[in-house]
């Protein structure tokens, strides 16, 4: 059993993080048995990954890791619906309640959209060695953790808040953009599963659909629709509330910095950098922002 300091230290940051930004979220929040409902919403996506952990390190498989994650978010979502109903006389009013099934929908079909892959594909590499170090695991399934609240926790605010109002012009704006980079994510995903599952493609790259027009423009509606919750979030916010405005950045620089972009750029050049035809494409097709040419 390997341990690293360091990957408990990070760890327990990431705890620490989720920790402070619930307290300050829950300012003006809702309580249930005197405990903040958001701070027990945070508590309970690392215990559904750290109870989780223990089955996949034993057995040494990622295969659960990101439906953990799913998992996370459809409890976390239906725990503060259960919550806020019997502490609110009137129960969950029809803002809540639609970006409830919004995000309980996009949970599950990415969900399984990963976990299908996983399958399919055998095993996640990036798990490679962390699976058989304890420590570097568990940091992995923290990091999940906190990536799940931070993810959601805007939006759980806004259904501790619970409004009635569909009719203003952020909810609108904030509504259909959201629905939009839902639609952009699942095209795009088909898209790229029907090109490889094509045998005649293999070891090519994408460059019909919509990834004719952006070279990841799944990441770029699943954006999309972080963005749009916020929006659709923000005139209910009050106060420190709106420290859950980060969960759109928080996704931004994931995708695009931390785990998501970077990494396939750079795959993508060790594969096919040599390629002229990729050379041209990357030259001329944004690198997530559709219709507008850079490079990186």
């Amino acid at each position: 059993m390997n341990h690293n300091f360091k990957e408990y230290l990070i760890s327990f940051f990431c705890v620490i993080i989720a920790f402070l930004v619930s307290i300050l979220a829950a300012q003006n929040g809702s309580l249930y048995n005197k405990y903040p409902i958001i701070v027990i919403c945070m508590v309970l996506s690392f215990v559904i990954h750290w109870v989780v952990f223990i089955p996949s390190y034993f057995f040494k498989t990622e295969k659960f890791y990101d439906i953990t994650g799913t998992a996370a978010y459809l409890s976390i979502l239906l725990m503060t619906s259960y919550l806020v109903n019997i502490i609110n006389q009137e129960g969950l009013l029809t803002r809540s309640l639609l970006l409830i099934v919004f995000v309980m929908i996009w949970a599950l079909r990415l969900g399984l959209f990963l976990l299908f892959r996983v399958i399919n594909v055998g095993e996640d590499k990036r798990f490679e060695d962390a699976k058989e170090s304890f420590s570097k695991f568990f940091m992995f399934f923290t990091i999940s953790a906190l990536w799940v609240f931070l993810t959601i926790v805007n939006v759980l605010t806004m259904i501790i808040n619970n409004s009635d109002s569909v009719t203003d012009l952020f909810f609108i704006a904030g509504f259909s953009t959201a629905i939009i980079g839902f639609i952009i994510e699942i095209v795009a995903d088909k898209q790229k599963r029907n090109f490889r599952v094509d045998s005649s493609n293999k070891g090519q790259f994408i460059t019909s659909g919509l990834w004719r027009f952006s070279r990841h423009p799944n990441y770029f509606g699943e954006i999309m629709i972080w963005v749009g919750i916020s929006i659709v979030t923000f005139p209910v916010l009050v106060g420190w509330q709106l420290i859950t405005l980060i969960s759109p950045i928080f996704v931004m620089l994931l995708l695009t910095k931390v785990s998501g972009i970077n990494l396939l750029e750079a795959s993508a050049d060790d594969r096919w950098g040599n390629d002229i035809k990729y050379q041209d494409y990357k030259e001329k097709t944004s690198v997530l922002i559709p219709f507008i040419k850079n490079k990186s």
